[in-house]
Formats: structure tokens, sequence, C-alpha cells
């Protein structure tokens, strides 16, 4: 059945981004360090670091918008695109791959994005697979004494999240673990909500009160806003996970209004409330 669930979901995204219009769709920037930027268009935010020698893109959003995002980052900076990193599978964050490293840039990303791409029910093109993969971290020497850690965390949104800090720029690219709203917890690719609390503290671990935070999707957020996300998140958890040990049905949870707090601010985008309280009715230990 997730076999089936999962190749669905990628035929219905593959159906619509084909019918989707991107001719109009706008790709900015904002300036978050000497040489750091997060660029802002249609799908997942991403991060773009100037090396020395090179840039280094984290993530790069839908295929048809490649164009439109190199263009922009041509007016940023003229070094070339060598390195894209991915943050997880979803194809929204990585749908540039193919187009980017036919362009000659290298596709990096951790063992379990590979994995996921090259097994996947609906077939995808090899062009798009990370070439160079790594376990648990690896660190990327930008030159002029900068560096980029990738970490990769527990299974959160999927089983491929990882974190992409500069250290020197004190900034933070934590793809879709962080968001404008509810998150995803991609159960076909691994997901569970304890680890993302459990990443979500990992990070306010590494974060200070100066840290420029890009999340998956949304503004460029801060350590507060970081808090406050986690702090949705655990009390959310501990309200279902009492209800559902009280032998209360999925459905019957669903209808406690136990997220109306927050249903406003972060329920009316991509997750709405049934589906958090999902979420973390079939996820939590």
């Amino acid at each position: 059945m997730k076999k089936i669930s999962f190749l669905f979901c990628l035929v219905c995204m593959t159906v619509l981004n084909a019918q989707r219009d991107f001719s109009k769709a706008k790709i900015t920037s904002e300036k978050l360090s000497d040489n750091i930027y997060a660029l802002f268009g249609e799908g997942g935010n991403i991060g773009l670091a100037i090396g020395e020698d090179a840039a280094y893109l984290i993530d790069d959003q839908f295929g048809p918008l490649t164009e439109k995002i190199v263009a922009h980052v041509q007016t940023l900076t003229d070094k070339p695109i060598n390195f894209v990193l991915n943050t997880h599978i979803h194809g929204d964050h990585i749908g540039g791959n193919e187009n980017l490293a036919k362009a000659g840039a290298i596709i990096i990303a951790h063992d379990n994005v590979r994995k996921r791409m090259v097994t996947a029910d609906e077939p995808q093109r090899e062009g798009a697979f990370p070439v160079v993969t790594f376990n648990d971290k690896m660190t990327l020497y930008l030159g002029n004494g900068k560096s980029l850690h990738a970490m990769h965390v527990n299974p959160a949104h999927t089983d491929g999240d990882t974190y992409y800090y500069f250290p020197e720029d004190n900034v933070i690219h934590m793809g879709d673990n962080f968001s404008g709203g509810y998150p995803n917890i991609d159960f076909n690719s691994g997901g569970d909500i304890d680890g993302l609390i459990s990443n979500l503290s990992m990070a306010l671990g590494i974060v200070d009160d100066g840290t420029k935070i890009i999340p998956g999707h949304g503004a460029v957020s801060s350590k507060a806003d970081l808090e406050s996300y986690k702090s949705v998140l655990v009390t959310l958890r501990a309200r279902v996970k009492k209800a559902r040990d009280e032998g209360k049905s999925l459905e019957e949870t669903q209808k406690l209004g136990l997220s109306k707090e927050w249903d406003a601010t972060h329920g009316q985008g991509f997750i709405n409330a049934d589906r958090i309280i999902e979420f973390i009715y079939k996820s939590a230990d």
C-alpha cells in the first residue's frame, strides 16, 4: 500500500508540475552575510554561498525555473555554480538537479536521497542523481576562510534530511525540518515526528540569537522563531499522544481541536490541522 501511495504521489506531482505555469515566477534574494544569500521563488527556499572560486546552491526548486535561478545568481556573482547540495528528496527542492548537472554542477546529498531516487517506483532520470553522497557529515571548504558543514539529522521530514551550516557566517539552511507552517512528515520517505522534534532541539543547540535560519519554506528566521516552532510541535505531540493513549481513534482525535491555537498561523498551507494530527498520531512513540 505504501508503494502504491508513493507512486500515486509521484505521478500526481509530475502531472501537476507539468501543468504548472512558471512563466510569471520571479526569483528574489535576501543577503544574509557577505557571501551567503537566500533565494525565493516557487518551491523550497534556496541557499546560495559564494566561495573563492565557485558558487554553491543548496536546493534548486523546480526544473522549469533553472534558467531564472541561474540568471538571478549571475546578478549576485560571476562565479560558476559548480556545486548543488540537496536537503532531501522532494521535487520542489531538487527539481533542477539534472539541468544544473548538465551545466557542470556536482550534485551532492545524503546517501538516502540517492537511494530513494534510484529505487523509486516512478523512474527518475539518472542525470538528476547525486554523484557525491555522504553518510553522516561532510565539510566543504569554500576558500577565504569559509566553510560549509553538511549534517545528516534524524529521520524527520524524510530519512535523507540534511542541515547545511556556515559557521563563519552564522547561517544555517534547515530544509523542510523547519517551515512556515505545520511540517509534512513523509512516512513513505522515512519521516517521523519524534525525529523532527529531536532535530529542532539539535538546531537550537547550534544557533544563537544572531543566526540567520533559512527554512525550507517561508521567510528567513531567527532562533526565537525556531524555539516557538518547536514549542508548538512539542505541545501538540503531547496532546495527540495523550488522546491516543486514552484509546481515541485517529478520527476522534482529529475532532478534538487540539491544534486550534495555531491553525490560523500554521495550518493554512500544504499541511492542515487534520494532517498534522494524523502525522503525530501515527508516528509519535
